[in-house]
């Protein structure tokens, strides 16, 4: 169990390591030596627990989709929203998603695959306008596939914007403009009053996200 629990510590520290790197350097640059230096571990146990700099990097871009599980609403597109505001959090507060982020939007890495994480958002936020369509939160003439890869190109410019800006600072701002402006081109008007967008909205998910994860990992 202690050998166990080792391994897991010395893969978190060498992706916090890399995810530093990737961050700092982006993916082009970014060597293999630098993120050894960095974590402070040998080549052996680096390649032990990744192949390659391209294996490091996909376990840094999975860190946008941490296993952070939001409660069912009510209101489906509040769950979008919360999708939102916990991402925005966690990137704001979090230098793994910030370089798992980094990597998505980095197209001088043309050798790396950076779908996954596009998708995983497409899929995500898709899946909740099906349900909300189910539940006639919906205006008519949205269709939930096409709204899904709008919600997602808009929300990857507003934090591309931010970023360059001010590092990220005011990207709960714009992001609560972003869905004050989106929101009423797809929501029927009546559900309108009911979504929470308060700039607090983030870090009130993430506490809850966090407990109710607990929770399901402690029920098995």
């Amino acid at each position: 169990m202690a050998e166990q629990e080792r391994a897991i510590r010395t893969r978190r520290a060498i992706l916090l390591a890399a995810a530093k790197v990737f961050q700092e350097r982006g993916y082009q640059t970014a060597t293999i030596s630098e993120i050894l230096s960095t974590a402070g571990v040998t080549k052996g146990a680096l390649y032990f627990h990744f192949q390659s700099k391209d294996e490091l990097a996909q376990g840094v871009l999975t860190a946008q989709h941490q296993d952070l599980v939001i409660p069912d609403r009510t209101t489906k597109l509040q769950e979008i929203v919360d999708m939102v505001a916990l991402h925005t959090y966690r990137l704001q507060t979090n230098p793994m998603v910030r370089a798992s982020v980094r990597l998505a939007m980095d197209q001088r890495a043309a050798d790396l695959d950076r779908s996954g994480p596009w998708q995983d958002w497409v899929d995500g936020v898709r899946v909740k306008l099906e349900l909300a369509q189910a539940q006639g939160e919906l205006l008519p003439q949205v269709q939930a596939g096409e709204t899904a890869d709008v919600i997602v190109g808009a929300y990857a410019g507003i934090q591309s914007m931010s970023q360059a800006i001010s590092d990220y600072e005011d990207l709960v701002v714009r992001v609560s403009a972003l869905l004050r402006h989106l929101l009423p081109s797809i929501a029927q008007p009546s559900v309108l009053p009911s979504l929470d967008l308060t700039e607090s909205r983030g870090a009130r998910v993430y506490e809850e996200a966090l407990e109710f994860s607990k929770q399901l990992a402690a029920a098995g």
